[in-house]
């Protein structure tokens, strides 16, 4: 693979095709070779220890290279990760990356402080603009002990055109920024900071990679990522207001009082059982 890199950067495609093409047909010799053993008619005999967990677990690698060995470079839904179907191949215009490989997420930041108060993944690639919904209904619900609703949206120009699928909601983006007044233009320009901390949920909060498995696993990673940002930046503030002995202390005292209660639980366990 590393050597079909080198070619296709270089731009020898003739050279680049005959190596795919070698891939292929070694590929497809393991596969049928596998096949072969296991269609063999003393096969179930020799291993009847196997589990049959195992043995469709076998049957669904097999199935996942034939789909990586018969794909061509322009069909949809391919196949980019044997042990991860779920990746994507998702093209966002960098200069650095053109592409990156893996599930598109989305974070709501708060305007003046700076707090994530939502974080979502999404499967399949979708549009930026059809998730712009679904990360609002999570900030609202997450929000919801909180005085106030959202009411103003500041984004980007990938979530233009869907001012009608979000009723109350105002929507800013800079592809009205002619019609926007000073205010308004104001808040356009407070939202380039939300890239520097995409940056540090990326780099310092590992959201660069995740290593849970499945679409739970993407899910349960990004909420992870925000909550971490949320915990590092209240550390920040308390530091900052000096009031990390204040804290300290409220910290030991409930700490104190769950011990405490948790013992509590304990020895009345214990009673019920000697009774």
């Amino acid at each position: 693979m590393a050597q079909r890199g080198l070619q296709g950067h270089a731009k020898q495609f003739r050279r680049l095709n005959r190596v795919v093409k070698r891939q292929r047909t070694i590929l497809g010799i393991v596969m049928r070779e596998v096949q072969r053993k296991l269609d063999a008619p003393g096969f179930a005999a020799t291993h009847a220890n196997t589990s049959a967990k195992a043995l469709g677990d076998l049957r669904m690698w097999l199935e996942r290279a034939e789909r990586v060995r018969t794909q061509q470079r322009h069909d949809k839904n391919k196949l980019y990760a044997l042990h991860a179907p779920e990746v994507e191949c998702i093209g966002k215009g960098k200069a650095k990356k053109p592409y990156e490989f893996g599930v598109k997420a989305a974070v709501v930041i708060s305007h003046q402080t700076g707090l994530m108060v939502g974080a979502r993944s999404f499967a399949g690639n979708p549009y930026d603009g059809h998730i712009l919904s679904a990360v609002l209904e999570q900030a609202t619900n997450l929000l919801q002990d909180v005085p106030g609703q959202i009411k103003v949206v500041v984004a980007d120009l990938g979530f233009r055109g869907v001012d009608a699928d979000n009723p109350g909601k105002q929507i800013i983006h800079r592809g009205k920024f002619n019609s926007l007044n000073p205010q308004q233009k104001s808040w356009l320009r407070r939202r380039q900071a939300v890239e520097p901390a995409i940056g540090h949920l990326k780099s310092d909060h590992r959201m660069d990679r995740c290593w849970l498995k499945g679409a739970l696993g993407d899910a349960l990673h990004t909420i992870s990522c925000a909550a971490g940002y949320n915990l590092r930046w209240l550390l920040r503030a308390i530091a900052k207001l000096g009031i990390a002995p204040a804290f300290l202390r409220l910290l030991q005292m409930a700490l104190l009082q769950a011990m405490v209660m948790r013992s509590a639980q304990t020895g009345r366990s214990r009673a019920q059982l000697a009774v």
